[in-house]
């Protein structure tokens, strides 16, 4: 790693940028004698986007490229949003740690103009995660795939192909489009995906990465740790839609689970309060006990 310009690689959607130029805006403004610059990859899942991530092999596609760019040093770390990153992570290039929490809520946006459901329209959503919960809020409702990039799914959206989308609002807040927002559903309405509005930053194992440390959030370290072990647990691939929200109370942490049994097609959720310094241990325990229903 070049001690003087540190390269930060990200997807190259707007979204991503916005987000690794965070981390670079640190690194310029908060770490004397350091400089970052942006490497900006395609992704194999920003490619394809005529087929749903079960389709395709899950979000390990959006994450693939820059990890071979860590491997090969052209990128000395890389910026993710933490709902797409893969549980099992090479030995090799670690995570190195996780952001504060941007808002982790799920939200209902309409067409420009709208202000209800169009019921003669889908809604629209390529997560099965929100799909099998969405259907207990709109029963009568239709919901359908969409894919592409945040502004290409809100172009569709506005084209009229769909009555609403359902988006995080962490995605809409940091490009400014809040304003959008129709609806924010609840955490107990919509358990949101493990790690939703977190940014988790990934580096090579040998290297030294004590300049970010004033980048990390310690809440949303715990965070992170408490809901990925959950999913860990239950062995809740790329597109499994087993989700878990840990929200941090001073020393504690009251985490929301969701399982899904794969042969019923059914699923069950609770919660589990526990001090925050057993995060990980607090995940596993509350997975074990959904699983034992």
């Amino acid at each position: 790693m070049n001690p003087e310009k540190i390269i930060v690689g990200s997807r190259e959607s707007k979204l991503a940028v916005i987000q690794s130029e965070t981390l670079i805006e640190y690194i310029r403004n908060e770490v004397p004698g350091k400089d970052a610059e942006l490497l900006t990859l395609k992704t194999t899942g920003d490619k394809i986007l005529d087929r749903t991530l079960t389709e395709i092999g899950g979000k390990g596609l959006f994450v693939k490229e820059l990890d071979i760019a860590l491997r090969d040093k052209r990128a000395d770390v890389t910026v993710h949003s933490l709902k797409d990153v893969p549980m099992e992570i090479a030995e090799d290039i670690p995570l190195i740690g996780f952001s504060g929490r941007e808002d982790p809520r799920d939200v209902l946006v309409l067409p420009k103009g709208k202000t209800e459901i169009d019921p003669s329209l889908p809604i629209g959503s390529s997560s099965l995660r929100r799909v099998i919960q969405l259907k207990k809020l709109y029963p009568h409702m239709e919901i359908a795939p969409v894919r592409g990039n945040l502004q290409t799914r809100l172009r569709k959206l506005d084209e009229g192909q769909y009555s609403a989308l359902v988006l995080a609002a962490a995605g809409l807040k940091r490009l400014g489009l809040a304003d959008r927002i129709n609806r924010y559903f609840t955490v107990d309405e919509l358990i949101p995906a493990a790690g939703q509005g977190i940014l988790a930053l990934q580096g090579r194992k040998d290297e030294d990465y004590g300049f970010l440390s004033g980048f990390l959030d310690e809440k949303g370290t715990a965070a992170a740790l408490c809901e990925r072990a959950f999913v860990t647990e239950l062995n809740g691939g790329c597109t499994s839609p087993v989700c878990a929200h840990a929200e941090i109370r001073d020393d504690e942490i009251l985490l929301r689970g969701l399982y899904y049994n794969e042969e019923t097609k059914e699923y069950t959720t609770g919660t589990l309060t526990g001090p925050k310094e057993e995060a990980r241990e607090l995940g596993a325990r509350l997975a074990r006990e959904l699983r034992g229903r």
